[in-house]
């Protein structure tokens, strides 16, 4: 399969027309024979991709006092905790909190107020906070999902998920996207054989098939 992804993200790349800003590379699944009914058959995963997603990461926090300061430091953006009632009870505002960044994290305190609050809309995302223990820096925690991607089904047998940058070439992308594929296909009762189809494209560019080998 390794040779397969990387013959289409080949083909992706070369065949994706120019554009003004750095597009990034998406891997779609569609799945079958599998009950995505049951939550417990519907894939989730946080994959560490090993060449990194090729450009930064939006990466929030509810925090105050000393926590608030290291993420600071960090360059993560601050949302104070007061906010989280007022947020929450404006589901367009929070709605566009949830578009704006790609991970949250959360001092432990907060985690009750955000999940009563802001939990229907962050939720259903994949977006609710990481929780930050006191001794931690968040900082730590955001460099590591610097090079994360999320790969949700939730209840639809077609998802996809981003697996680098254009920018990053050809080999570097073929090899987050190979990554992706052992998660997902580790995950399925058949392995391959529970993957109907998969292509690879950038953001605006034209879907790729890749083979699917069922080995």
């Amino acid at each position: 399969m390794q040779t397969k992804i990387q013959e289409a993200v080949k083909k992706a790349l070369d065949e994706a027309p120019e554009r003004n800003f750095v597009e990034s590379v998406e891997l779609a699944f569609t799945i079958r024979d599998i009950d995505l009914k049951n939550p417990a058959n519907r894939i989730q995963e946080e994959v560490r991709l090993p060449q990194g997603r090729g450009k930064p990461l939006s990466i929030a926090i509810f925090a105050g006092g000393e926590m608030a300061i290291k993420a600071r430091e960090a360059e993560l953006v601050i949302i104070d905790p007061a906010q989280i009632e007022d947020l929450g009870s404006d589901r367009q505002k929070a709605r566009k909190l949830a578009r704006r960044h790609d991970f949250f994290l959360s001092e432990i305190p907060h985690m009750a107020d955000i999940g009563r609050h802001l939990g229907v809309v962050l939720g259903p995302r994949g977006k609710m906070p990481r929780p930050v223990p006191p001794n931690v820096d968040p900082g730590n925690i955001a460099q590591a999902l610097q090079n994360t991607t999320l790969v949700r089904s939730r209840d639809n047998i077609t998802f996809h998920t981003v697996v680098g940058a254009r920018n990053q070439g050809e080999e570097a992308i073929s090899e987050n996207a190979y990554e992706v594929w052992n998660r997902v296909t580790r995950k399925l009762e058949r392995g391959a054989g529970n993957v109907r189809s998969l292509y690879v494209k950038t953001s605006m560019g034209p879907a790729i098939k890749v083979e699917v080998v069922n080995s």
